[in-house]
């Protein structure tokens, strides 16, 4: 039982280090002229453009000071520029369980670090402020999504802590699915569902058992529509969906069509290098070998 638990805690990891919400984003009621402000800062992020993204996401803060969307977006630039620098964005990563649970534990700039908290506390705090006033508020719910993961990622991807992750893990899905009901349209929400649903629905039957008792659900099948519609129908998430499609179909031997999602997304965002470099991955894997 003792080795199943700590199974369990690394896959759950791995959900959330797939997960990587640190490109999450709001599905917001603003105007298009303030929305454009979080376009353009996701797509600099997509790109790697880190310095830039978070001066985009620090001007919608500016513009919107009582609203939670700013202060967890500019948390999600500031985990992702982390996670580039200490190199843990190539996808071969995640390709297998072994390949994951070798990982080491690295070391952060604490001054990212204390950004990145201080950044959470005030997306969490203006999230339950707005709650409290209007327990269907479309952008808290987000928020808050978005920050949960945002620890989880970080607890696992950066600390090693799996089971501190496991807890974040499920806190940012229950927000998803409460965002869910309050508004079917944010297909964005679907990302942090499905990617819990694919890796645990992925596990063995006896830690799927566990993980059902902890209270988080898993149907692999699930998993995979629930990213396939945020590819297809999500804003700020589309791309994400993508990439995690693209991972998802490396762990199921798919690499045909991973390569297929990778060059889409190459050409959409030319000055993020990672894509390039997992197409010519996957297509030296594919070359067989000499005689």
């Amino acid at each position: 039982m003792a080795n199943l638990l700590k199974q369990s805690a690394r896959c759950l990891g791995l959900v959330s280090a797939v997960g990587l919400a640190s490109l999450a984003s709001a599905q917001v009621t603003a105007s298009v002229s303030s929305a454009d402000g979080l376009d353009r800062g996701f797509a600099l992020l997509y790109n790697l453009e880190f310095e830039p993204a978070n001066q985009a996401f620090l001007g919608w803060e500016r513009q919107h000071p009582n609203d939670p969307t700013g202060h967890a977006c500019e948390a999600a630039g500031l985990l992702f520029s982390e996670l580039s620098r200490l190199g843990v964005l190539e996808s071969q990563f995640y390709e297998d369980d072994k390949t994951f649970e070798s990982r080491k534990k690295l070391t952060p700039d604490p001054a990212i670090r204390t950004r990145f908290d201080a950044a959470l506390e005030q997306a969490d705090s203006r999230s339950h402020a707005r709650l409290a006033k209007d327990a269907k508020d479309r952008d808290a719910l987000f928020a808050l999504t978005l920050s949960s993961g945002l620890k989880a990622d970080y607890a696992a991807l950066i600390e090693k802590r799996n089971l501190a992750s496991l807890h974040y893990t499920k806190e940012a899905t229950a927000w998803a699915e409460q965002l869910q009901v309050v508004d079917p349209q944010c297909y964005d929400a679907h990302l942090a569902t499905g990617v819990s649903q694919y890796i645990i629905g992925s596990m063995a039957a006896p830690i799927r058992w566990l993980v059902r008792l902890g209270g988080i659900s898993a149907d692999k099948q699930k998993g995979i529509s629930e990213l396939q519609l945020t590819a297809e129908r999500g804003h700020y998430l589309a791309p994400f969906a993508r990439i995690l499609l693209a991972i998802a179909y490396v762990r199921e031997k798919n690499k045909p069509h991973a390569r297929e999602l990778l060059v889409g997304l190459r050409d959409e965002f030319p000055h993020n290098p990672l894509f390039a470099q997992e197409i010519a991955r996957l297509s030296a894997a594919e070359v067989p070998a000499k005689p």
